[in-house]
């Protein structure tokens, strides 16, 4: 009994010390965790120094004045997945679990609860009856989401046509509207010209 009580109080111990050796990268604290890198694998740590998220390669990584390294905000952060050599984005909790799965074809940190992404939407518009298929167009929209991934506004209702193929997608799209304020979105439009759009 003795062993396992002392095996069991020197375990959390042990694993912290490992966490910490040979790291590569260590970013400022986000939304109360720490981003560190080990390899070509990111994961995070608490303020403690606990590893909290292991060591994956699916967090996709934000630009600051430090360096390029995944961040938490609203208790969200970025993950992409490639399926068909096309990129989509979605996001985890700070558990690690996936809580929006990738689904964007581009997707920003979230924001006072918001985020903006590029939402896909496929469109049937007819049926090729020699080779028994589906005629569909696909389209993608800039969006603003809630933290469970559900639109809260269109920002371009008319949306922009895609070929969902890897030669035609092979970068994700840009996300040409800005978000002002909580509320304000500036939205570019056809003949660059900015509109602004409220968003509760």
């Amino acid at each position: 009994m003795k062993k396992v009580l002392f095996v069991l109080l020197i375990m959390p111990i042990f694993t912290i010390g490992q966490t910490n050796k040979a790291l590569d990268f260590v970013s400022p604290i986000h939304d109360g965790l720490i981003a560190v890198k080990k390899n070509n694998a990111w994961g995070f740590i608490n303020s403690k120094g606990v590893l909290v998220i292991d060591f994956r390669d699916d967090l996709v990584l934000t630009e600051t004045q430090q360096g390029k390294y995944p961040v938490f905000k609203n208790n969200r952060c970025l993950i992409s997945s490639k399926k068909k050599g096309i990129v989509y984005f979605g996001y985890i909790d700070k558990n690690g679990k996936t809580v929006i799965k990738p689904q964007f074809l581009n997707a920003f940190n979230f924001n006072n609860n918001s985020a903006m992404a590029l939402k896909l939407i496929e469109e049937k518009v007819g049926k090729n009856e020699i080779l028994g298929k589906n005629i569909v167009y696909h389209r993608y929209f800039e969006v603003v989401i809630d933290s469970n991934g559900m639109v809260k506004e269109y920002l371009n209702p008319k949306g922009v046509n895609v070929i969902l193929d890897k030669n035609h997608v092979g970068i994700p799209p840009e996300i040409t509207s800005k978000q002002i304020s909580d509320s304000i979105y500036a939205v570019l439009n056809q003949n660059k010209k900015w509109t602004i759009a409220l968003v509760n």
